[in-house]
């Protein structure tokens, strides 16, 4: 059963930075529940490289959030304007891919795709299917559409036309062709990044002029890449490939700052509304809130797992903890051994084996976030360890003790 119209809206802007028009996919939403049927949603994919990263699954994510909620996924393969060539954020007219190109690209995308999308749920469908059949007089046609004085409207149009820089006529086809795309398939809901929001829009206005309902537009922000500032992208080195080692996803994702940790979370994860705001509160510090480090060491199982399988995310992060403990522990640590058959409090191991000089230093290191186990932090100051735990305790960055109680 299809969720309420508000609890789908929750979902559908969640990460979102624009919907367009909210009221009126609130209506299509309120009119897909009274009938009981699907909307239909839309998003593009020009095959330009073999490999996806991870920026190019923040639209795959949205698209299951999508399914999830009961709706129809139309994925759209650009075998058509790849050809052309997408101009949006380009300073110069963009080298056309031949067909064969194009055509071997598109494979590995439908390979890719399904390690996230449902299949049953997911229509793939090539925009080649109808514009390949457009006659000259079609094509012209179509560009009698609009006018060049609403293509300047467009930002890098604007800019390379005020630079002096050429712009082909072809350029100008690409937001009507991925306008018409969206009449094809009679698409009630299409999405994009920022950058495409032009033509999102474009896909609206030629379906009021073809007499359609036109399309809600919900637009995603473009993914920062490992350093937390440029755009995920593959010639910055930057990015998280899907088709990467388990080992190295997620050690890429445990490099990343506790603030993009966050950022993944809200655009790539499955984690729901409610555990989204537990790791938003741990992240700004809030006791109350899930911890960073289980929640980082957490998205990287989930990657892994979706992209491989969960054993294989259960071995990276095994690997992992082991590489962290050999690189950050010394070899020649002193044994702090205790037999006891009674719960001991770590403070006290911490005090006896000569890391802290008092209780009270100990407790504030806990506080504070400064006493790992095992290479984890432990911030409860009152935390005991039960009889039979061993490990390697650590207070500040250089004081270590390995421990067995017994």
């Amino acid at each position: 059963m299809m969720k309420s119209v508000a609890e789908q809206m929750a979902v559908i802007r969640r990460g979102a930075v624009e919907v367009l028009v909210e009221s009126e996919l609130e209506e299509k939403l309120r009119t897909a529940l009274s009938e009981g049927r699907p909307l239909r949603i839309k998003a593009g994919f020009d095959p330009t490289a073999p490999d996806l990263h991870l920026g190019h699954t923040v639209l795959i994510q949205k698209l299951k959030q999508f399914q999830d909620l009961g709706h129809q996924v139309l994925f759209l393969i650009g075998d058509f304007t790849g050809m052309i060539g997408d101009p949006t954020g380009k300073n110069e007219t963009r080298k056309p891919l031949t067909r064969e190109q194009v055509l071997a690209n598109a494979k590995t995308y439908q390979e890719q795709v399904f390690k996230i999308l449902d299949p049953a749920k997911t229509e793939v469908v090539f925009n080649s299917s109808w514009m390949g059949q457009m006659s000259a007089a079609d094509l012209i046609a179509l560009a009698a559409s609009t006018t060049v004085a609403r293509m300047l409207e467009r930002d890098d149009f604007h800019k390379r036309f005020a630079g002096q820089q050429p712009i082909a006529i072809h350029e100008f086809l690409y937001p009507l062709v991925q306008g018409y795309d969206s009449v094809a398939l009679q698409a009630d809901v299409e999405l994009g990044g920022t950058d495409q929001k032009f033509n999102l829009l474009m896909g609206r206005e030629l379906q009021k002029q073809r007499g359609q309902n036109p399309q809600a537009v919900v637009t995603m922000p473009l993914l920062e890449g490992l350093d937390g500032v440029n755009k995920m992208s593959k010639s910055l080195g930057n990015y998280i490939g899907i088709t990467e080692s388990a080992k190295e996803i997620y050690g890429k994702v445990m490099s990343i700052s506790d603030t993009l940790m966050l950022r993944y979370y809200e655009l790539l994860s499955d984690v729901d509304l409610a555990e989204l705001q537990r790791i938003r509160q741990g992240v700004a510090g809030d006791p109350a809130g899930a911890h960073p480090m289980e929640s980082k060491k957490a998205l990287a199982r989930e990657l892994v797992a979706r992209f491989h399988d969960a054993q294989q995310a259960d071995a990276a992060e095994e690997q992992f903890i082991q590489q962290f403990r050999q690189k950050e522990i010394p070899d020649d640590l002193p044994l702090y051994r205790l037999e006891t058959c009674e719960p001991v409090w770590v403070c006290r191991i911490l005090l006896e084996a000569g890391l802290i000089k008092s209780n009270g230093e100990g407790r504030r290191l806990l506080q504070q976030g400064a006493v790992k186990l095992d290479g984890d932090k432990i911030d409860n100051p009152e935390l005991e360890l039960v009889p039979g735990t061993s490990g390697v305790l650590q207070a500040g960055k250089r004081r270590f003790v390995r421990f067995e109680l017994c």
